[in-house]
């Protein structure tokens, strides 16, 4: 146990501390406990700043957007797999969605660059051969939100369904020859036997999810952006890195990652509060 509670105290635990860096205006000769106190100015300014409400509303409505799609699809194509009685096809299946959960954001973003390209793009081929219009899908803000959220699905899809799948997996046998001896269907067998065999580790994977809310994936928004569709990209995150970092206001981009920080413990104290109460099933 050592090597991850020592990765885990030296990589999360210590620098905690430092963020104390958001209530300071930090000087890089004095460092961060020499610098002097400025109390609540940078969470003001950020606050009070015009493109706030566009940044959380953005941030908001794609994390919402891929809990929703994002959420349900495993369990879905778990439940189908497990109904599989060929075993070839369903290794075979698994393969194919596993697979892109490790193919990395850059490739996976080069991908998606190459298969939306308004005029080369296989997708626009596609439509150009059924007589609609090419379509710049990176270019429209409208559809920033569906390309990301959908591609995030497909890539993940696989790898959280094998989670599912080992929870179907410890399902007790004796619970499948009760429902075939009750004459159940196979419907029925589903979501008599197999949901609620999966509804506790559903249940986790949900909770954590929300408390993920406001710390939606920074590499993969920000490499898609472009001047076009920064309406409904430019997220919390990458506004950090382009004020904070880039102009090397540290106590601002510090400010504005604890608040996000703060939104998600809340968040997931709410959510697992409301699980606990009503399907006994949560984290603490």
């Amino acid at each position: 146990m050592v090597p991850p509670v020592l990765y885990f105290i030296i990589f999360k635990y210590i620098p905690m501390f430092n963020a104390v860096l958001a209530f300071k205006d930090y000087n890089v000769i004095k460092g961060i406990w020499g610098s002097p106190w400025v109390g609540m100015k940078y969470f003001n300014l950020f606050f009070h700043n015009p493109v706030f409400g566009t940044l959380l509303k953005n941030t908001l409505f794609i994390s919402l957007y891929l809990l929703a799609a994002g959420f349900p699809i495993p369990i879905i194509l778990a439940l189908a797999l497990n109904e599989v009685k060929s075993g070839r096809f369903k290794r075979v299946v698994q393969l194919v969605t596993y697979a892109p959960y490790f193919i990395s954001t850059v490739v996976m973003v080069s991908i998606i660059m190459l298969f939306l390209a308004p005029n080369l793009g296989i997708v626009n081929m596609i439509l150009g051969s059924l007589g609609i219009d090419s379509i710049n899908f990176l270019g429209n803000p409208n559809m920033f939100r569906s390309v990301y959220v959908w591609s995030e699905v497909w890539q993940s899809a696989g790898y959280s369904a094998v989670i599912y799948l080992a929870a179907l997996a410890g399902v007790d046998p004796s619970l499948y020859e009760a429902a075939r001896v009750d004459g159940a269907s196979r419907l029925q067998k589903i979501w008599n036997v197999d949901v609620p065999g999966i509804l506790p580790a559903a249940v986790i994977i949900l909770i954590l999810n929300v408390g993920n809310v406001m710390s939606i994936g920074f590499e993969k928004i920000y490499l898609l952006q472009n001047p076009l569709n920064t309406t409904t990209s430019e997220i919390i995150s990458t506004y950090v890195y382009k004020i904070g970092l880039l102009n090397a206001n540290y106590s601002f981009a510090t400010a504005v990652g604890l608040f996000n920080s703060v939104i998600n413990l809340i968040l997931l104290v709410t959510v697992n509060f409301a699980a606990k109460r009503l399907s006994k099933n949560s984290l603490w």
